[in-house]
């Protein structure tokens, strides 16, 4: 008889392999690379700008999903986003990756942001992982020494937001058009802390070990708060900014620092991480609504976005499991499910593949934002898909 245990494993391997994956496959560019952007209608912009965050994320996605599963169309595809990749968005003069290339490959934005270096230096280590490319390495660990040179703020630790192409002073940091200008962000240090964690698990430099364990710190002494939400935005100095709650940050954040902790194989790091990860999802849960999803973000003004945007879905079904594995929450697996239930029944696109960027307030679908592009990417979901194979089987 099948569980629902069995049931959910079998629906989440089907959505990766059936759903996403092969969704992504066929944007893959024969000129080298892949395509920008696709929107809603599933119509493809081959001439889009290529941001580096989706493509970091394509070499991540395909890597991880190699190792998982052995299919060695994501190894070919993991390879052939890297070989783009090095070319067209690493700075071969001033050293980092730039935030936008045209579909030839030429510089379009050049300032170096942290965030983007986080997920490449992510990206090329987990294709270590797969591959032992030395290449992906080596290019990992210059952009490790690159963020270190440059963007670490000796004096009142953490990191700056980011750079112009020479490292030099920037007036605008600000991340998206979403984010504020600020000097640094909470969604920069998480990102990067995974990148570094990452690294490690492959280079396990001393060195590189300290400044883990010291993002691990700022995460939970000043990023969160006493309540166990996240502050978004700080000055250099890390006073706090205004900037609202955000629920998937929150959830996501309590999973990944205790991740994180995990890898440098340090009982007194994951003793000192443990409460903090179980304040930080008991505080993203109160994001959770009746019909079992979570509602975007508490904005500055008081009011709530509750718009169900896909990441924010995929980071609780993971955060939740974490909390039901690692915290002894017995309650944990029934969240996650309900949440999976919600994803599968208004999220995934069975018929053009994906998943739709976010159910509105008032239950309709957000058409007005890509299936694919500058941030819709194969990394929430499909994150959140190996999490739940690894955990169950």
């Amino acid at each position: 008889m099948e569980t629902r245990t069995d049931l959910f494993l079998k629906e989440v391997r089907e959505c990766l392999t059936q759903n996403i994956l092969p969704y992504w496959l066929r944007l893959k560019d024969p000129r080298g690379g892949f395509y920008g952007e696709v929107s809603s209608d599933s119509t493809v912009k081959y001439d889009a700008p290529r941001g580096v965050i989706l493509n970091a994320r394509l070499i991540w996605a395909f890597s991880a999903a190699y190792q998982a599963l052995g299919n060695t169309e994501y190894l070919v595809a993991a390879v052939h986003a890297r070989d783009w990749f090095l070319a067209h968005f690493c700075d071969h003069k001033y050293g980092g990756v730039y935030w936008s290339v045209s579909a030839e490959g030429e510089r379009l934005d050049t300032k170096k942001q942290l965030y983007a270096q986080g997920f490449a230096i992510y990206g090329l280590s987990e294709l270590y992982k797969a591959t032992r490319d030395d290449e992906a390495l080596k290019n990992a660990v210059n952009l490790y020494k690159v963020v270190e040179t440059y963007f670490a703020d000796t004096e009142n630790g953490g990191y700056i937001e980011a750079l112009a192409r020479d490292f030099s002073p920037l007036e605008d940091m600000s991340l998206s058009a979403h984010d504020i200008n600020a000097d640094k962000t909470m969604n920069s240090h998480l990102h990067l802390l995974e990148a570094y964690a990452n690294l490690y698990q492959v280079w396990p430099d001393e060195g590189l070990k300290a400044r883990v364990e010291a993002l691990l710190d700022l995460v939970g002494t000043r990023v969160m708060a006493p309540d166990g939400h996240l502050q978004l935005y700080f000055r250099k100095d890390w006073s706090v900014l205004p900037g609202g709650l955000s629920y998937g940050h929150d959830i996501e954040t309590s999973w990944l620092a205790l991740e994180c902790a995990f890898a440098l194989k340090d009982l007194d790091v994951v003793t000192r991480v443990r409460p903090w990860a179980l304040a930080m999802g008991k505080a993203g849960n109160e994001g959770l609504l009746p019909d079992g999803s979570m509602r975007y973000e508490l904005l500055p003004d008081g009011r709530y976005d509750d718009s169900r945007q896909w990441w924010v879905q995929a980071e609780a079904v993971v955060g939740n499991l974490w909390l039901w594995k690692f915290h002894s929450d017995a309650a944990g697996a029934e969240r996650a499910l309900a949440l999976w239930y919600y994803i599968r029944k208004h999220l995934v696109d069975s018929r053009g593949g994906e998943w739709w960027w976010a159910v509105l307030p008032d239950g309709s679908l957000d058409f007005s934002q890509p299936k694919a592009g500058f941030w819709k990417c194969p990394y929430h979901n499909s994150r959140m898909c190996l999490q739940v194979l690894k955990i169950f089987e």
